[in-house]
């Protein structure tokens, strides 16, 4: 299968409680359209925004992406990884104006409160639960960089489809359902 992102629509956003949410502290400045791909599902991942720019209550974390819920995979080049499993030290390929590498600082998790949105594909549904936080950001087609809380059903959000199967972050051929 040939991963491209692509813009998908929201069908669906919920408030769904609290939980431990990762995030990801880069040695070096981010740019404001730089992000890592997150998803509750191998179905496919969201694109998440930095924190590089002022939101309310927030100021910028030119060096942070919070990816949300802890349980969640981040795609990276074929492969994925839990969110709970990374660590300092480790390079992670960012999404952005121009695709780099970059090691992490830190990883910071935290308790927060959290919601769950759902977009719709020929193939399925594509999920991710992000913080609910004014400085969380998303990759809208016609608006562009989103704040989350001011996504609505309809937006179209990038994202990446996958196939569903992985043993140890790598596709497997086998029969596999999530949701």
């Amino acid at each position: 299968m040939t991963i491209k992102n692509e813009y998908i629509e929201v069908t669906k956003i919920e408030e769904i409680g609290e939980g431990m949410r990762v995030c990801l502290d880069f040695i070096d400045i981010l740019d404001p359209e730089d992000g890592l791909y997150i998803g509750n599902t191998g179905h496919g991942y969201v694109k998440v925004l930095s924190e590089n720019r002022e939101s309310d209550g927030y100021p910028p974390r030119p060096f942070r992406i919070n990816c949300g819920a802890f349980h969640q995979y981040l795609y990276q080049e074929e492969k994925t990884y839990y969110l709970h499993e990374l660590n300092p030290g480790e390079s992670l390929f960012l999404s952005g104006k121009e695709d780099r590498e970059l090691p992490l600082g830190r990883v910071k998790v935290e308790k927060r409160p959290f919601v769950r949105i759902e977009c719709q594909t020929e193939e399925g549904i594509i999920s991710a639960t992000l913080q609910k936080s004014s400085s969380v950001y998303v990759m809208e087609e016609n608006e562009g960089e989103l704040p989350l809380l001011s996504l609505e059903v309809g937006h179209r959000l990038l994202g990446i489809r996958d196939k569903p199967g992985r043993h140890l972050g790598t596709q497997v051929d086998e029969i596999i359902w999530e949701k």
